[in-house]
């Protein structure tokens, strides 16, 4: 019966070794804070860019925004705070960000935008849009480290 017992115990070893190396090990992500600042001239056709700031586990990083898409006339700007998941490294908020969900929405100054880059960095922001411009899209926007 010893025997029996030891290879029982040494095959349940076996089979949940095999089972432990069949399960996907999986890479978490954490998030960060962002703070954007973005201003844009435009008649039919606009030039946006801006400014920011990730803050990504205790560390502060530079950020260039560009690309921010075509409005209408006028002149704007927005001051957007918000958060960055899925990050990996600072690196991966860099990128071209377009609409991931319910997007943008501009009522009463206040803006809100969900975006999403090519690695997978959803970026949730929100803030005011201050001046006069019919849209400052956030569609399209690129984001760079300092």
């Amino acid at each position: 019966m010893t025997k029996l017992y030891f290879r029982m115990k040494y095959l349940l070893a076996v089979l949940t070794a095999a089972l432990l190396l069949m399960i996907p090990l999986e890479s978490y992500a954490d998030s960060g804070s962002v703070h954007l600042k973005i201003s844009k001239v435009g008649f039919i056709v606009g030039v946006g860019g801006g400014t920011g700031t990730l803050s990504f586990k205790g560390k502060h990083y530079r950020l260039n925004v560009g690309g921010v898409s075509a409005g209408t006339i006028g002149v704007a700007g927005a001051e957007l705070v918000g958060t960055a998941s899925n990050l990996h490294s600072p690196e991966d908020i860099v990128g071209t960000y377009s609409a991931a969900s319910a997007g943008i929405a501009v009522a009463g100054g206040v803006k809100g935008a969900t975006l999403q880059n090519s690695k997978g960095v959803i970026l949730t922001l929100r803030g005011r849009q201050v001046g006069f411009e019919a849209s400052l899209s956030l569609s399209g926007m690129t984001i760079d480290l300092q």
